[in-house]
């Protein structure tokens, strides 16, 4: 296969319609077409729903309590918008910090879901996030576990990671695997 990831300079949303980009064209030659796209605000998500048009775009968005208790960081409009667009949304725990960070919050100390998730973030914030967001995805039912999907995470916000993966069960955790990186900053 000539596959060659793309490698850019510098993290953040500035490479999001570029990512966008590259994992529709990477999803055309692989025949894939679900998205995975993580969206805290829901302005990635709408943007991929548009960019994307046709293909089954599911956006993950955070857990409600994720930022304080209660809030919901996606607003109903920024949801509305997508579901009108065509996207879907998968809004739930993240699989790679669940109890696991009650406890670091109340003992100051880490449990073995934040430990997968610090050693991912060695490829990149948005390589973690695109691993965390498939893991999701199959555990709600939205992907199946026998078909790869291209993943789209980010740095901080926007875009600027997209890996093709086999998703998995959280409770297959190390069934998953990452077909291909097709984009990621150098830095970050």
């Amino acid at each position: 296969m000539d596959c060659q990831t793309v490698i850019f300079e510098k993290p953040g949303p500035g490479n999001t319609e570029e990512t966008l980009r590259l994992a529709g064209e990477w999803a055309r030659r692989l025949n894939i077409r679900t998205f995975l796209v993580a969206s805290t605000s829901g302005d990635t998500g709408l943007k991929a729903v548009r960019q994307l048009a046709g293909q089954e775009v599911i956006v993950v968005s955070h857990s409600a309590g994720f930022s304080a208790p209660g809030v919901q960081e996606m607003s109903p409009e920024k949801r509305d918008a997508i579901l009108s667009a065509g996207g879907k949304i998968l809004t739930c725990q993240h699989a790679l910090a669940g109890v696991g960070r009650a406890i670091r919050f109340k003992f100051n100390t880490i449990e073995t879901d934040e430990i997968i998730a610090n050693a991912l973030r060695i490829f990149g914030q948005g390589a973690k996030v695109a691993v965390e967001i498939a893991l999701m995805a199959a555990d709600a039912g939205m992907v199946a576990a026998d078909r790869d999907v291209i993943a789209v995470g980010g740095t901080g916000s926007g875009a600027d990671t997209a890996v093709c993966i086999r998703p998995a069960n959280v409770s297959r955790f190390f069934d998953v695997r990452v077909r291909g990186i097709l984009c990621k900053p150098w830095d970050f």
